[in-house]
């Protein structure tokens, strides 16, 4: 077998501290995602931005163009015109390929080791149907040799051979199946997955989607939460010139350092985004229950009670509204205002201040958080703490 000094299949690659340190961060905010209950309804949602974003991003990578609005047509099971079929095949290819990694890993709780089967049926979902749009046989490595912009693949009659020491070295490095895996572990491990199946490129098309499902698949493996399985994929296709150009230093300086290093970060940014969204679900869920209660031993008619909880529940949390706007929140409060004066919407406001649910600005009133915010746990700030040392 001719001689690929960048495709080493040992570690090469230094964690520096502060990849540690945010490695650190990616578990505790995976643990608190996983502890954080949600609404059906809003995991629901969350479940669709994960499928959809996770599909989009992978594609557009490899110069699928469709539109955010477009690929939730398909998550619908919508269809697109004719002259977009095949890339509508191409995201319906990673929405069911994830679908599945996602019913096989998370609900059945059904893993195995990354082998060349492994590879084989992740390549066949990404190329199925596609018909001449993909330049490959679903499901079977290239026969040909490759050149991808600067890049000259190694040859395909070595194909095989690396692919089996990359699957050995996968097996050896990361030890999953001895159940020794840390979570570092295997972080690190589904990154340089992906990478080494870009640098083999066994096959004629297709390894950048299919890398990005074993990387998908690791993570989940791991106990990436499902909502939260689209990061990597859509870091990389946010951050796509940067993606490309971290792969080809890697392979130049055949050092890994600098590439888990820019994944790491994304990985864990994305992962902060995930939780401040759950956070505020929980908040708002805390808010509605915070309305109830404040009003639960209120003196006003029934009728009158019931119509300013429903206008304090259907204030949005960051917006402020006058009398007028407070008539149309909602159909429903609509209904209810439209044989009242804007004064009576007024008073309303008015009520809610007086117990504590809204604020009156210059231009309106806004929800009273603060209120809420004050129940929550308090931290000493650090000028506190160091003046007591």
């Amino acid at each position: 077998m001719r001689d690929y000094p960048h495709l080493q299949f040992r570690k090469h690659w230094v964690l520096s501290n502060e990849v540690f340190f945010e490695l650190g961060q990616c578990d505790a905010i995976i643990t608190a995602i996983a502890k954080m209950p949600l609404r059906p309804n809003h995991y629901r949602d969350l479940m669709n931005v994960a499928l959809l974003k996770g599909a989009q991003a992978t594609t557009a990578i490899e110069g699928n163009t469709l539109s955010e609005p477009e690929i939730a047509r398909i998550v619908r099971g919508d269809k697109l015109p004719p002259s977009k079929e095949y890339q509508e095949i191409e995201v319906r290819n990673i929405l069911d390929a994830m679908n599945d990694i996602l019913q096989e890993v998370v609900h059945q709780d059904r893993t195995q080791l990354i082998d060349c089967d492994l590879l084989l049926r992740f390549h066949k979902m990404v190329g199925q149907n596609l018909g001449e749009h993909f330049d490959a046989i679903p499901g079977r490595l290239r026969e040909d040799q490759r050149i991808v912009g600067p890049y000259r693949c190694p040859d395909y009659q070595d194909v095989p051979e690396l692919v089996d020491q990359f699957c050995q070295w996968m097996r050896r490095e990361f030890r999953y199946e001895s159940g020794n895996q840390t979570f570092v572990g295997a972080i690190v491990q589904a990154i340089v997955a992906h990478v080494y199946i870009e640098w083999i490129h066994p096959f004629g098309d297709g390894n950048g989607r299919t890398g990005r499902l074993v990387e998908f698949y690791v993570l989940l493996r791991a106990g990436l939460p499902d909502i939260a399985s689209h990061i990597p994929s859509n870091f990389y296709n946010l951050t796509r010139t940067e993606y490309y150009r971290q792969l080809t230093e890697a392979g130049k300086t055949r050092d890994l350092s600098q590439f888990i290093e820019y994944a790491v970060r994304g990985f864990r940014d994305g992962l902060a985004e995930i939780l401040e969204t759950i956070q505020w679900s929980q908040f708002t869920i805390a808010w509605r229950s915070y309305i109830h209660e404040q009003m639960a031993d209120s003196h006003y008619q029934k009728e009158v009670l019931k119509r300013r909880r429903r206008l304090a529940l259907a204030m949005s949390l960051d917006k402020t509204i006058d009398a007028a706007q407070a008539m149309t929140l909602d159909p429903m409060i609509a209904r209810e205002y439209a044989t009242l004066s804007e004064r009576t919407a007024l008073r309303d406001l008015l009520a809610l201040e007086k117990c504590g649910l809204a604020v009156r600005e210059k231009n309106g009133f806004r929800p009273n958080t603060e209120a809420l915010r004050m129940q929550m746990p308090s931290r000493r700030i650090e000028n506190q703490m160091s003046s007591q040392v």
